[in-house]
């Protein structure tokens, strides 16, 4: 059965909820509600269900459940949630803050407030839902039953503003089929999230792909559909945004390999090796043979612009343009500096037994 005729079958469709969480998003998040709200109103017309208008003034509800779990904002982010009829849940401040704990709590709201609801929709609050993508996403999960999530790509809003936003478009665009991990807008089943706990809700960051992890050792599988799933605006306009961010990504990567990583199933470990080799083999190197061999120096530094001509070289034949393959090419080595000093973090944290608090960006 293809999509489109899975699609004309909407009835029989399990109830869908949703679970947006944030931090002073502001106008960000009013575009991520509003977007859910119409995509509810569409799936609800398509099996012939009344407006969305009626269905408040009739039932005084959203067409379809949203619980929206605050991380301390100061932003009037819950009020404007309020106002559009969400259930709303501000997270204790004397508890760290972390997506994870964010997403497991809205989880389990929407659960206990809705015990009829399937499929759970995960949206970022600076993110907002395509149109059609929701009827694609359901459609996909009823004639997929061993899929645990569906997600689709991700674009950033203004690539164009900065070059930093230009390289989250593109690591947004992963391949299309059976995929590894997604990011933190996808449509789940409820039952799959169930048989593992959901998130780790320690993880101050990278709980989307340990989970998925998890859930691909429980036999569950991880799509990516090719459809227009979200828009995403990550505003980062400094280069310091840039290297808390990868310092961050360094991080989860050592943590996920702590936690998962064997013989048998090296998880994360090629990761780490390339962010040692990057940013801590080839400077230390060159550093002690400067003063004993200054050639061999020089050509270990040449080892950074030939990893820069391939990555280069690899987007263009991904059809990117030029400007998108220079800033690619530019970027990732660049980043791994900081994603070593977040990997150093968190083996410190680990031997000092301390929790590094979240690494935010913007």
């Amino acid at each position: 059965m293809s999509i489109n005729e899975a699609q004309k079958k909407f009835g029989s469709v399990p109830e869908i909820g949703f679970v947006v969480i944030g931090r002073n998003e502001g106008e960000r998040l009013h575009r991520c509600l509003n977007s859910i709200l119409e995509q509810c109103v569409a799936l609800q017309r398509s099996r012939g269900i009344v407006e969305h208008q009626e269905i408040k003034r009739k039932t005084k509800s959203l067409p379809m459940p949203i619980i929206y779990v605050d991380s301390g904002s100061t932003d009037g982010s819950v009020e404007y949630a309020l106002t559009l009829g969400c259930e709303t849940v501000q997270l204790d401040s004397t508890v760290p803050f972390t997506a994870a704990r964010a997403r497991n709590t809205g989880f389990k709201r929407l659960i206990l407030k809705n015990p009829n609801v399937e499929w759970v929709h995960f949206v970022d609050g600076d993110c907002a839902l395509q149109p059609a993508w929701l009827s694609k996403a359901a459609a996909f999960l009823s004639i997929n039953p061993r899929a645990a999530i569906v997600c689709g790509r991700r674009r950033e809003v203004y690539p164009q503003k900065t070059i930093y936003n230009a390289l989250c478009d593109m690591e947004w665009d992963t391949p299309i089929g059976e995929s590894n991990a997604c990011g933190g807008d996808f449509l789940a089943r409820r039952t799959a999230l169930e048989s593992v706990n959901a998130f780790n809700p320690t993880m101050i960051a990278g709980e989307e792909p340990e989970m998925c992890f998890r859930l691909r050792k429980e036999n569950w599988s991880i799509w990516r559909i090719d459809e227009e799933m979200t828009s995403h605006d990550a505003a980062i306009t400094s280069f310091i945004q840039f290297w808390l961010r990868n310092r961050r990504a360094g991080y989860a990567y050592a943590e996920r390999c702590s936690i998962h990583a064997t013989a048998k199933q090296p998880y994360c470990v090629r990761e780490l090796i390339s962010i040692l080799f990057w940013a801590l083999v080839i400077p230390t190197v060159a550093l002690l043979f400067t003063a004993v061999i200054p050639l061999i120096s020089v050509l270990l530094i040449f080892f950074y612009p030939a990893l820069m001509l391939r990555l280069f070289f690899r987007r263009l034949k991904l059809r990117n343009s030029i400007r998108r393959s220079l800033i690619y090419a530019v970027l990732i080595p660049v980043g791994k500096f900081p994603q070593f000093i977040g990997a150093a973090n968190y083996v410190f944290a680990r031997l000092n037994g301390k929790k590094q608090p979240i690494i935010e960006y913007k």
